[in-house]
C-alpha cells in the first residue's frame, strides 16, 4: 500500500511541476493518447436549464432535435421503463414518448438528421451481456404524450466480449453508428455495419482506442469532429480514420452524464443525473494557441528579475522531491519483496530451520 501512496506522490509532484509522464495507449493500433492539448480558453459554461420533472430523475443523455427548434430529448438510467423525453430550453418536458420494448440498461440517447430518434439500450456495468440494442423511432408529429410509439429494434454484439457503454454516436451524412466503451483501460470506439440490419445480430468493428470514462458524445453537425464527455472534461475529438483528441477542458458537474449539440449548432450543452438537474451551455475546446509577442518589447523592471529565477528553482524542487519519492518506492519496496519472504518462511517451515526475519535481523531461539 505503501508503495503505491509513493508512486503516486511522486506522478503528482511531477505532474505539478508541469512534466508529463507518457502513458501507454488501449492498443497498439490507437493515436488517441492521455496526453490532450488544453483549451484556448477554458469555456465557461452558462447555466440554459433545470429540468425539474420528477419523471426525469437520472437524465443520462440529451440529443438535439432535428425537427423542432430548442427541444433536446432525453432518457432515464437504468431501472426506469423504455421512454423518451422531449425538454425545452426551460427545462420542460413537453412530451413523453412510450415504447413497449423490454429494456436492460438505456445509457444514451441520439436523433440523425432525418429525425430519427434512437434509444441505446448498452449500458452492462458487469460486463455479461451477450448482445446490446438500439431501438429507433420517429420524432413525433406533434409534441404531445404518446402511450405507445412504434419502434425497430437493432441487435449488436461486440467482436471481442461484452463492454459496458454509455455513447452512442451517429455520423450526421452517412448516419453510421458508433459505439464508445466506457472501459478506464481499453475503452474505444466501435463501428456499426454501413446498414445495420434488424434481422440477426450486426457484429460491431473495433476502429481505435477512445479515452477513458467517457459517458457521452456527439458529433457536431458538420461531421468533422466529435466531443466527448467524461465525469471531468470535455474532450474535442477530429474524426478521421484513427480519431484523435485536439483540445479538453474541464468541466465539472454534479453527475456528468450527458452532452448534446447547443441552441447555436457550433456549441454544446452538458447536463447530469438527478432530480433537478441543471444543464450548462459551452463552445466546444479548441486547441490553444500560442500567444502573439508584443510589436515592442517591454524591457523588464530590475527588481523583478529574479522571480522568474525563483519559480524556476521551485519547479526543480518539486521535480527533486518526486524523485526523490520513486527511489525510495522502488528501493525501500522492491517488487515480490513479500513473495520471496513468504516463500522462506515456508521452506523454514518444512526444513525445522528458523524462519527469516522480514526486518532483516536474525530471530532469536529463545
Amino acid at each position: 500500500m505503501l508503495r503505491k501512496v509513493l508512486a503516486v506522490t511522486a506522478v503528482t509532484l511531477l505532474s505539478l511541476a508541469g512534466v508529463t509522464l507518457p502513458i501507454a495507449a488501449a492498443s497498439a493500433d490507437s493515436a488517441v493518447t492521455q496526453t490532450w492539448p488544453q483549451a484556448d480558453p477554458t469555456p465557461a459554461p452558462k447555466k440554459l436549464f433545470t429540468i425539474d420533472d420528477e419523471r426525469v430523475d437520472e437524465s443520462s443523455g440529451l440529443a438535439k432535435s432535428a425537427k423542432y427548434d430548442g427541444i433536446w430529448w432525453t432518457v432515464n438510467d437504468s431501472g426506469d421503463s423504455a421512454r423518451v423525453f422531449g425538454i425545452d430550453r426551460t427545462g420542460e418536458v413537453k412530451a413523453e414518448l412510450r415504447l413497449n420494448a423490454d429494456v436492460t440498461d438505456v445509457e444514451a440517447i441520439a436523433v440523425d438528421t432525418d429525425g430519427t430518434i434512437y434509444i441505446a439500450d448498452i449500458g452492462d456495468n458487469k460486463a455479461t451481456r451477450d448482445m446490446i440494442e438500439v431501438y429507433t423511432i420517429p420524432e413525433p408529429a406533434s409534441l404531445e404524450d404518446q402511450a405507445s410509439v412504434k419502434f425497430h429494434r437493432y441487435d449488436f454484439e461486440y467482436p471481442d466480449g461484452a463492454h459496458d457503454a454509455e455513447t452512442l454516436l451517429i455520423q450526421p451524412s452517412t448516419k453510421r453508428l458508433y459505439f464508445v466503451t466506457k472501459s478506464s483501460s481499453k475503452a474505444a470506439f466501435y463501428a456499426a455495419p454501413e446498414s445495420a440490419s434488424r434481422e440477426g445480430t450486426n457484429e460491431l468493428t473495433k476502429v481505435a482506442a477512445a479515452p477513458a470514462g467517457v459517458t457521452d458524445g456527439t458529433f457536431m453537425p458538420d461531421g468533422k469532429s466529435v466531443v466527448l464527455r467524461t465525469y471531468l472534461e470535455v474532450l474535442n475529438v477530429a474524426w478521421a480514420k484513427t480519431p484523435t483528441v485536439v483540445a479538453k477542458a474541464t468541466v465539472l458537474a454534479k453527475q456528468s452524464e450527458s452532452i448534446a449539440v447547443g441552441p447555436a449548432g457550433n456549441d454544446i450543452i452538458v447536463g447530469s443525473e438527478g432530480p433537478s438537474s441543471a444543464v450548462y451551455q459551452l463552445q466546444v475546446p479548441v486547441k490553444k494557441t500560442a500567444a502573439s509577442s508584443p510589436a515592442t518589447p517591454t524591457p523588464k523592471a530590475a527588481g523583478n528579475s529574479t522571480e522568474p529565477k525563483k519559480n524556476h528553482n521551485l519547479r526543480w524542487i518539486v521535480v527533486g522531491a518526486a524523485l526523490l519519492a520513486i527511489i525510495i518506492t522502488f528501493v525501500t519496496f522492491p517488487a515480490g519483496r513479500r513473495e520471496r519472504l513468504d516463500r522462506m518462511a515456508e521452506n523454514a517451515r518444512l526444513t525445522g530451520q528458523t524462519p527469516p526475519n522480514p526486518h532483516g535481523r536474525r530471530r532469536s531461539n529463545a
